[in-house]
């Protein structure tokens, strides 16, 4: 399997200089509908799905693009561990955070997530980054399916696959992707495109592959068109979200980063909070509700 570098090793979480309310003061001047939002797997943690990078995260070896494509066997490891996670995801709901952020009712939010639970709470516009683990693509055709009709291929393909493990799924842990922790996936069938034949993939961004260009675009015209950013549980690890916070500093906005562990922001003159993101939109919330 490829071997993804940690970009924030070594890193340390800063010390605040500022409190939350501190923060939220100096956000309230620029209405909610003026914010624009990036958010990352920090603000659905508390909905049960894990992270990669936050404090007592253990140690993880996402897919890449390229160890998918590269065997039969990697693209039954693959879906055999997504076939057992996406049970548990259907199952996920939006937490505080969620619901919070909804109501604050910004200009919009780019994701770097692949849950859907923006939209499930009422968030809208939503960029959703990084694709949706609901929707699954064939690299070949383009077709488009919904998740829920590949795994119903998938239980009628391995109906004793489960009973064949040599594990209890209760004691699988989930992962960030929504796959499980897996290792024995030998004998799992995998589904292929209806209409032609190809390789089907979530429709989601993988560790080597870039965002489609369209939503880069859109993304970076949210921003353009806010007075503010507030990045809320993310780590901004990756170039895909890093980029537009790097553009709202130059463009002389300013910028909020929330989360409880280091970031690559963090030498950027930003408003710095190590809060939970749930508690710092209660904060923010409040003073909209104080000032309104």
């Amino acid at each position: 399997m490829g071997v993804v570098r940690d970009p924030l090793r070594g890193r340390a979480r800063p010390a605040p200089e500022h409190t939350d309310e501190q923060i939220v003061a100096a956000m309230t001047p620029i209405p909610p509908q003026r914010w624009a939002v990036l958010t990352g797997a920090g603000i659905s943690t508390d909905s049960g799905i894990p992270d990669y990078r936050g404090p007592g995260s253990p140690a993880r070896t996402p897919m890449t693009v390229q160890t998918f494509l590269s065997h039969p066997a990697q693209r039954a490891r693959y879906w055999a561990r997504g076939w057992i996670g996406w049970k548990r995801m259907t199952a996920v709901h939006p937490n505080a955070g969620h619901r919070a952020l909804a109501r604050i009712a910004p200009l919009g939010i780019i994701t770097q997530n692949v849950d859907g639970l923006h939209q499930a709470a009422g968030s809208e516009p939503v960029i959703d980054l990084h694709g949706r683990l609901d929707r699954v693509v064939c690299l070949d055709c383009g077709l488009t399916l919904g998740r829920d009709r590949v795994q119903e291929e998938l239980d009628a393909l391995n109906p004793d696959f489960l009973a064949e493990l040599a594990v209890s799924t209760e004691t699988l842990e989930t992962a960030p992707d929504g796959d499980v922790e897996l290792e024995h996936t030998a004998g799992f069938r995998v589904y292929d495109c209806p209409r032609c034949g190809g390789l089907l993939k979530p429709d989601v961004v993988y560790f080597g592959e870039s965002v489609p260009r369209p939503r880069v675009d859109a993304a970076f015209a949210l921003v353009e068109e806010a007075s503010g950013l507030a990045v809320l549980g993310t780590s901004l690890a990756v170039h895909s979200g890093l980029r537009f916070v790097r553009a709202a500093v130059k463009a002389g906005m300013l910028v909020v980063v929330v989360t409880d562990g280091p970031t690559r922001a963090d030498e950027l003159p930003v408003l710095r909070s190590i809060s939970r993101v749930a508690d710092f939109l209660a904060v923010w919330e409040s003073a909209l509700e104080g000032a309104g």
